[in-house]
């Protein structure tokens, strides 16, 4: 009995401990789904859900399923939601299922999906935009349901690697063009619905599919149907323009015999191989008795075919010189038809890709929104929602003090920033438009640009929280930051305890990486931004970067005059392209991204006319060092005092190389320029545990890639 004492203690000590246990949650888990939740408009049936803090796995949060402190499963189905489905999925490293479907999610997929889903269920819904092709690196899904929603264009090859995919239902959306190549690729496909939808050519490509169920009704197939989808157990293909019946093999030696018709028996091959092997037998067995009669019908049958081809050749002539004036006569008359009938088409597809563009529509879409202009110059009515405040010119004149000199915080190509005080506490800034800077037609799309800026949500940029729109006037009321910008803490801090150190440079280049990537891969159509530059990017209190004038390149200045002025500004900034042509896309924002990095990296101005010549401008003189790690060490800026990892700068110094690239298709998307900091962030956070506290400004976020807050 001596042993009871010591098994008690051991009873007491596993058991009794059990009650004490709690599962934390993965914090990258926790904030995704923060994100979530808010871009879902915080809804009140996803009970236990918060916008900060919370144990989702602990707390039970509705439709979530955990194993031990990772997130495995998000099932909010049939709950009524709205909103969209955020920008941080790609933070689910361990979510193998979300099913959102049945519910009211709009705008377009995320670019970024959780990379190890095994089934994702969005049916029912109001997406917009293609699939994207974030897709193909899905490798573990096995289900992906995207039925009944607003899908177009053409299915792109995303496909490619899902070779453990099963179930793949793309039916009642409104998808247009022929099969993507890489539908042939799906080893695994058993059930394949495709129908209801515009989608055009054949079906060739799904003849080696290990398909059960095939849907492919009501589209615009057309062709043979192949035979090998004859044995297909649930094959539906009514509502297309079909050939008949299915597509009869081609016989193996001879052509087919000139009587044969396209409803020919199942097993044509054998019938007509019956049908040409007497005939050459007949041949051969009177060609012996009958050579002089054979040659005498021969001779006949040659002359009469002679004077056949004479008198053809001649009635040709003729007809071709008495419908030529005719041709002439008529054919204006058919190019113009034609042209109108493109036209319409061509206008009609413009049309619809604007009907489902979202937050900025395409340089060849004109949306035309319904308004009612008063004589007092204020606009009243548009049809796409704003969902910022609208303010009064005179409450907004009695925040700034009639906008006076003493609140002016900044100045732009657009016009002045001012610090508004309002009688709530609350202070906000305001941006008031220089109306030079505004052509008539740039006025009359103001409430557009508004209303699209206004639905811009990301922690990283600057929230527009309303307008005014009355007397001629044109005001943004936008979130205070009331840190500064990063050009005034870079090039203007005297004090050396605002020196920011090393790691705070590394997170604000992720900070502001991540919006651009918001913008670029997020958004449909993509946002470019066209004004990218440290001073705007302002810091708040912890030195989160918020990125600042999304969205203001609708309003761009209207004269040689107001483009140069605004380029001298940010000329150090501006992609070789755009200097040479005028073309500013996306890859030209990954340039000015790279140029805000060496500012980051240097501590220098992009253009410094103080300087020598060698080194006026930054770019040229710090490319060719970026990958010499004896001058890239004394590159770095003096005010950080040796204080940084030399493997950390090296890596920084190559993400800059990549984006710097004279040749915009060279210079990687933001997702990628997103990553590499995320690894350069964990890895500094990993050596920062092992350090005693850094000096300076340090962030208050949590030590994993913890720069997407909850909005």
């Amino acid at each position: 009995m001596a042993f009871r004492p010591f098994f008690l203690l051991f009873f007491f000590f596993i058991f009794g401990s059990i009650p004490f246990v709690r599962t934390l949650t993965d914090a990258s888990d926790v904030q995704a789904l923060q994100v979530m939740y808010t871009s879902l408009d915080s809804p009140p049936q996803l009970t236990g859900w918060t916008v900060s803090g919370g144990d989702p796995c602990a707390e039970s949060w509705k439709g979530v399923t955990c194993e031990g402190s990772a997130v495995v499963s998000i099932e909010i189905s049939g709950l009524g939601l709205n909103g969209t489905m955020g920008y941080a999925l790609s933070s689910f490293l361990s979510l193998k299922k979300l099913d959102m479907s049945d519910n009211n999610i709009h705008d377009a997929i995320p670019y970024q999906l959780p990379p190890n889903l095994t089934s994702l269920n969005m049916a029912k819904n109001s997406l917009i935009g293609n699939l994207p092709y974030s897709f193909s690196t899905m490798a573990s899904l096995n289900y992906l349901n995207m039925s009944h929603n607003l899908l177009s264009q053409v299915i792109g090859d995303v496909f490619t690697n899902l070779t453990t995919l099963e179930t793949l239902d793309l039916s009642f959306n409104n998808f247009t063009g022929d099969l993507p190549k890489s539908l042939g690729t799906l080893s695994n496909v058993s059930s394949l619905f495709l129908q209801n939808n515009g989608l055009t050519g054949s079906l060739n490509i799904l003849i080696d599919l290990p398909l059960t169920t095939l849907n492919v009704a009501n589209n615009n197939f057309s062709g043979w149907i192949p035979q090998e989808l004859k044995s297909v157990e649930n094959f539906i293909y009514d509502g297309n323009t079909f050939d008949n019946s299915p597509a009869p093999p081609p016989p193996p030696f001879t052509p087919p015999p000139p009587g044969r018709s396209r409803n020919s028996p199942k097993h044509p091959g054998s019938s007509g191989g019956t049908h040409t092997a007497p005939s050459s037998e007949g041949s051969s067995s009177h060609s012996n008795k009958g050579l002089p009669v054979l040659a005498i019908v021969g001779i006949v049958l040659g002359a009469i075919i002679f004077v056949l081809i004479v008198l053809v050749a001649f009635a040709v002539c003729f007809q071709k010189r008495k419908r030529k004036n005719i041709g002439l006569r008529a054919s204006s008359g058919r190019l113009s038809i034609g042209t109108s009938v493109n036209a319409e088409v061509q206008e009609h597809r413009v049309k619809s890709v604007a009907a489902v563009a979202d937050i900025k529509p395409l340089p060849a879409e004109k949306m035309n929104p319904e308004r009612l202009q008063a004589k007092n110059g204020s606009v009243k009515r548009i049809k796409a929602p704003i969902t910022a405040t609208s303010y009064t010119v005179a409450s907004l004149q009695t925040a700034t003090n009639s906008f006076s000199q003493e609140c002016i915080v900044g100045e732009g190509s657009l016009g002045r920033v001012y610090r508004a005080e309002f009688p709530n506490g609350k202070t906000m800034a305001i941006k008031k438009i220089d109306n030079s800077a505004l052509s008539l037609q740039e006025e009359d799309n103001f409430l557009e640009a508004v209303s699209n800026m206004s639905r811009l949500r990301h922690t990283n940029i600057v929230t527009l929280n309303g307008y005014c729109a009355e007397h001629g006037q044109r005001l943004l009321v936008y979130e205070f930051i009331g840190h500064g910008s990063l050009h005034d803490m870079l090039h203007f801090a005297e004090e050396s305890s605002k020196t920011l150190t090393w790691n705070a440079r590394v997170r604000v280049a992720l900070g502001t990486a991540r919006a651009l990537e918001y913008l670029h891969e997020v958004c449909l159509p993509s946002v470019v931004h066209r004004n990218l530059k440290t001073a705007n990017i302002l810091l708040d209190e912890d030195l989160n970067p918020h990125l600042s004038d999304c969205g203001l390149a609708a309003l761009t200045p209207n004269t040689e005059r107001q483009i140069s002025t605004q380029m001298v500004g940010s000329f150090g900034y501006s992609a070789p392209e755009f200097a040479l042509s005028g073309i500013y896309t996306v890859k030209s924002d990954v340039y000015s991204f790279g140029v805000v990095m060496l500012e980051l990296l240097t501590g220098r101005k992009p253009l410094d006319s103080s300087r020598v010549r060698s080194e006026q401008s930054l770019v040229r003189w710090a490319t060719p060092q970026l990958h010499d790690i004896d001058a890239l060490a004394k590159m770095v800026d003096p005010t950080l005092n040796g204080m940084y990892p030399a493997k950390s700068l090296s890596r920084f110094a190559d993400i800059i190389a990549l984006c710097v690239q004279p040749e915009p298709e060279f210079r990687p998307p933001m997702s990628e320029v997103v990553q590499a900091l995320v690894r350069l962030v964990q890895r500094a956070s990993v050596v920062k545990r092992h350090s005693s506290d850094e000096s300076g400004f340090s962030y208050k976020t949590p030590e994993h890639d913890a720069v997407e807050l909850p909005f």
